[in-house]
């Protein structure tokens, strides 16, 4: 499989999650074994402060801390695409320059979120942001936690008159990701990452460049060697090992629901496997989410031991 728009994005870009201490710090020993733990696992990128980071419970402080500490530790081996996290479009701008400050070489920028905008708001919101900041820009669609959904068309747009570098598409709306990909895969350098987990190997097979995958903390080579497969054309292994990642994915489903929410039970369990694993300390949660318990830990442990990740440090 080879790219005919030589993208500048390409591979296995993780969202890196932020280990806390157990009295709620930024657990920074912690965050540079994690960044080990992805770049020795063959990432081609890291996407710092995006929702696995927890970013939205963050300071600016901390958000400052968790950059600059993956900064240093990814010490230039591959490219930083950081989450400039806000509601509105001077806000974007004003944490995009202080992220550029920090070393980001691109930025994730979300639809405008809490304010009510229409198609042509959300359009003018990227295009601002990209003539006030000189770096690539990522537009970000994730309905899920914007409550508004990128539109089709504003994308094109953006991506053909170069206001946009690419996309992460966490919409779940296959039908407009396949028409996206279609729509943009004759401009040179642009890129459209997935943001599914399990079923990478579909997106890749339909033309995307690549994947932002929260599990990729807990299996950084496994996504890698998806993406090698598909690559190579070898489509039967890059499902074999999409397969086996479906089957780590059960980790998210091992919180008991009726004690922590649905984003402390998936962010716990990759913070909980990266525990079990040997990479950080602790799986502390941001407040006021709910930290994953023993009997969690357990079932996790259980996955984690079929799926060969025990050890794999």
């Amino acid at each position: 499989m080879a790219f005919a728009n030589n993208p500048k994005y390409t591979g296995v870009i993780p969202p890196v999650v932020t280990p806390r201490t157990a009295e709620g710090a930024i657990d920074v020993p912690g965050l540079r074994s994690v960044v080990e733990h992805l770049v020795t696992g063959g990432v081609t990128g890291l996407f710092v402060l995006g929702s696995s980071g927890e970013v939205p419970y963050m300071t600016n402080a901390e958000r400052e801390l968790a950059l600059s500490t993956i900064a240093e530790a990814n010490n230039g081996r591959v490219p930083l695409i950081v989450g400039a996290n806000e509601q509105t479009t001077q806000r974007v701008i004003e944490e995009g320059r202080r992220m550029i400050e920090l070393g980001a070489q691109a930025l994730v920028v979300t639809t405008p979120y809490y304010a009510l905008s229409n198609a042509a708001e959300i359009e003018a919101h990227f295009r601002i942001i990209h003539a006030a900041l000189d770096t690539d820009i990522f537009a970000y669609d994730v309905p899920v936690r914007t409550h508004v959904k990128l539109p089709l068309d504003v994308a094109i747009r953006l991506a053909k008159d170069g206001v946009i570098a690419g996309v992460k598409d966490s919409s779940g709306d296959d039908v407009s990701f396949r028409q996206l990909l279609l729509a943009t895969s004759h401009i040179e350098g642009f890129s459209v990452f997935t943001g599914h987990e399990v079923v990478v190997d579909g997106a890749l097979l339909g033309g995307a460049h690549g994947v932002v995958p929260g599990l990729g903390n807990v299996d950084p080579a496994g996504y890698r060697r998806l993406f090698d497969a598909a690559v190579a054309g070898d489509w039967a292994q890059a499902a074999k090992e999409q397969d086996r990642l479906a089957r780590v994915f059960d980790i998210v489903y091992t919180p008991d629901s009726s004690r922590v929410s649905g984003g402390a039970a998936g962010l716990g369990a990759f913070k909980t496997a990266l525990v079990e694993m040997g990479i950080i300390a602790g799986n502390t949660m941001s407040a006021p989410m709910a930290d994953l318990n023993d009997s969690e830990a357990a079932a996790i442990r259980e996955i984690l031991a079929e799926t060969g990740l025990l050890g794999a440090k």
